[in-house]
């Protein structure tokens, strides 16, 4: 058996022991590298394996068509958007991911940017860090707010966004959310409002987004969304930076439509930092993809896409934790 990790160019060199101790004696492993100058390396690498591990490098139809003995492609995520799925069933090929492995950390990331930025803290770590500034009397041009009695609009109401619903009641916040793929017992069980889009938009003073990126809602949160938020709202995405037009989120934020922005997720999953219009600014937080990240979480990850790929090289199907498709059924 031969597993292929595809890694960007700043992950190749990531430790794998854990992956490693869940693959059956004899395993061997390969590695390919998505960089954009050199994709026929990337194409090539993938050519004899018999399983793809991927956490976010893009599995596309050309890389497909290179797979001459590849029997399933595991994700080590709970979104598979950046593989060519259907295309991988034609040809043969099964699609796992993970169903479930870091609700808390990314719920509880949720949470921190959102009070971060709600009590202004890149502004306060400035005042103290860098110019060494103790005091307060600046604050009361910033319109500082508390979060009781605000209303936190989820987009998505999965397993993430009921988690961030439960996290956001006690802090006495009104919690609406749109989810047109959930019933409403599961708004009950957490507290939330079932609404409309265009409520949520002209009525949360937080609104957060929890969807599962696919091609029906790509770049989602376009001009015309950000125009809809009348409240002036904190905005945030850990969900996947697809889900929405930065150019729009970018003007939303220069022309004072929502306050702030928290962002786990860019467009590219290889952001050029220097140059990205997001960083440096005390009404944006933006942290590296990383509000999944616990010991315990990463662990699961890796554990479980491997389990994944082996249970079903194994013809142990039934073991696989999430088949997005199988071209066996």
């Amino acid at each position: 058996m031969k597993i292929v990790f595809a890694e960007f160019p700043e992950t190749r060199n990531r430790n794998i022991d854990t992956e490693l101790a869940y693959m059956p004696e004899g395993t061997e492993v390969g590695f390919a590298v998505y960089d954009e100058k050199n994709l026929e390396a990337y194409y090539a690498a993938l050519s004899d394996c018999d399983a793809v591990i991927t956490g976010f490098a893009p599995i596309d139809e050309t890389a497909i068509d290179c797979m001459r003995n590849c029997k399933i492609i595991s994700v080590q995520a709970t979104g598979w958007n950046f593989v060519a799925h259907e295309y991988a069933k034609s040809r043969g090929i099964a699609v796992s991911a993970i169903g479930e492995y870091c609700t808390k950390e990314v719920a509880d990331h949720t949470i921190m940017l959102m009070l971060a930025l709600r009590k202004r803290l890149p502004y306060l770590q400035r005042r103290v860090n860098r110019e060494r500034v103790w005091e307060t009397a600046s604050l009361e041009a910033l319109g500082l707010k508390g979060v009781w009695g605000q209303t936190m609009g989820l987009v998505g109401l999965g397993k993430i966004g009921k988690a961030v619903a439960l996290r956001a009641k006690p802090f006495g916040m009104r919690v609406i959310a749109v989810d047109p793929f959930v019933p409403d017992e599961d708004f009950e069980k957490v507290g939330a409002e079932r609404v409309d889009i265009d409520y949520l938009l002209e009525n949360s003073d937080v609104v957060s987004c929890h969807m599962n990126l696919n091609e029906t809602n790509e770049r989602y949160f376009d001009a015309e969304k950000f125009a809809k938020m009348k409240k002036q709202p904190i905005f945030l995405n850990v969900s996947r930076g697809g889900e929405v037009d930065e150019d729009a989120m970018l003007d939303a934020l220069n022309t004072g439509k929502i306050l702030a922005a928290g962002l786990d997720v860019l467009t590219s999953e290889s952001p050029d930092l220097l140059n990205c219009p997001f960083i440096g600014r005390e009404d944006c937080i933006v942290t590296p993809h990383s509000a999944f990240f616990s010991d315990d979480s990463i662990e699961a990850c890796e554990r479980i896409s491997v389990e994944n790929a082996v249970y079903y090289i194994n013809g142990e199907a039934d073991k696989v934790f999430k088949l997005v498709q199988d071209p066996r059924k």
